[in-house]
């Protein structure tokens, strides 16, 4: 699987570069004040995907992490809870003599969830 990403991403690079030098022309940009800038096509492309890509990452590492932490603050409360119940649910021991025999019962204090 390595060796079909590796390939995949190589193809990529190759189309991108025969792209890049059956393009390479200047390009004017009509900024401001009438300025004019001539810039590479393939220069103002990858400026552009950049300019659009960024973002978007920055939004989707922020969202990753606030998943993240609310994944660990809820793993968290589960393992209180957890020892919450485990803390409560100590078994007791209960012995009555009623005169022949002696009968031992075992009680839990919360009830199973069977």
């Amino acid at each position: 699987m390595q060796f079909l990403k590796t390939l995949f991403w190589f193809l990529l690079a190759v189309v991108v570069v025969v792209f890049a030098l059956g393009n390479w022309t200047t390009v004017p940009i009509h900024l401001w004040a009438g300025l004019i800038a001539e810039i590479n096509l393939p220069l103002l492309l990858i400026i552009t995907f950049l300019a659009g890509l960024f973002p978007t990452l920055l939004y989707h590492h922020a969202v990753k992490w606030r998943l993240r932490h609310r994944l660990a603050a809820a793993e968290r409360a589960v393992a209180d809870l957890r020892g919450m119940a485990t803390a409560t649910t100590t078994p007791t021991t209960l012995v009555i003599d009623d005169g022949d025999a002696a009968s031992i019962i075992s009680h839990s204090a919360l009830p199973s969830e069977a």
